[in-house]
């Protein structure tokens, strides 16, 4: 055969990081041992994969293709050896954790201290996501855990959940903001009109969710929550944020809080998981996150 979970890695780190150069750095590799397999992979298929100018190459259509459908093998094949090790050993080699970005990744840490000085020998990974990408995360294969699984559960099997909490969002806009002045509740139409500061849905299979926007409604896409709260308090634009993060920028002065004609109500929030064989590892941080002093821990300011 002559494509290989190998050649498909090489491809992934390549496009990845932008240049044979920097995949062979990731690869732990030499830059001439990856020049010379993708070669003779091109070599055998009988044509390019690449666009070559000077010293840049750029996936053609077909090698965008191989990558493209490469990369479902190779998560098949990663998945499959998580799944050998848990039945090895009962513990997974990996687990993977999707945070909402509502929830400061840093509230997860004493948990994560407490799995280590356990000696526990599972490698931890934390990923933020975004409204339905914690449920796509999931779905996708991503993670093995989603916490603060925003809304309601994707139409998608193998995913147990449980409640975590019900958070309400700020409405925010700086002082200088036409809004920040409007006389009594501000319709929605008015906000309509107004540019929406927004983190963009992280979902990659999964339908897109959007929250808190208006059809036609002007959007500014930033790339987190503390780009949010910058961005609203240099006057781009008006959004919601989580107490924990906007009653600083209130007391600083930077933003203030709008008074909507049609307040949105609080939105569920969840413990997700996959359910399908499940590892020590997982069981472990479903035990500890269900305890009442972890999820106040976890959902302070929400």
């Amino acid at each position: 055969m002559k494509i290989s979970l190998e050649l498909l890695q090489i491809l992934d780190a390549i496009d990845r990081h932008g240049s044979f150069s920097a995949a062979a750095s990731a690869l732990h590799r030499v830059p001439s041992a990856i020049s010379h397999a993708i070669g003779k992979l091109e070599e055998e298929l009988g044509f390019p994969l690449f666009d070559r100018e000077g010293r840049k190459a750029i996936l053609n259509a077909a090698g965008q293709t191989l990558l493209g459908d490469g990369r479902h093998l190779l998560q098949a094949a990663a998945e499959l050896e998580r799944r050998v090790q848990r039945v090895a050993t009962g513990w997974e080699a990996e687990l993977r954790i999707a945070v909402d970005m509502l929830i400061p990744a840093e509230r997860l840490y004493p948990l994560v201290a407490a799995f280590l000085a356990a000696g526990h020998a599972t490698q931890i990974r934390i990923a933020y996501e975004v409204l339905g990408g914690t449920w796509d995360a999931l779905a996708t294969g991503r993670a093995d855990l989603a916490i603060g699984a925003p809304g309601d559960l994707p139409p998608r099997g193998g995913i147990a959940t449980r409640p975590l909490c019900f958070t309400r969002l700020l409405p925010l806009a700086a002082p200088s903001h036409p809004l920040a002045t409007w006389n009594g509740p501000i319709p929605t139409e008015e906000l309509r009109r107004h540019r929406a500061i927004a983190i963009a849905d992280t979902s990659q299979e999964l339908r897109a969710r959007t929250t808190w926007l208006h059809d036609g409604q002007p959007v500014l896409r930033v790339p987190d929550m503390r780009a949010k709260a910058a961005a609203q308090a240099a006057g781009l634009g008006i959004g919601h944020l989580p107490r924990w993060l906007a009653e600083g920028e209130i007391a600083a002065g930077r933003l203030v809080e709008l008074q909507l004609a049609e307040p949105r109500p609080p939105t569920p929030c969840h413990i997700a998981w996959k359910s399908r064989q499940p590892g020590l590892a997982l069981a472990w941080f479903l035990e500890a996150l269900n305890t009442p002093q972890t999820v106040a821990q976890l959902t302070h300011g929400l």
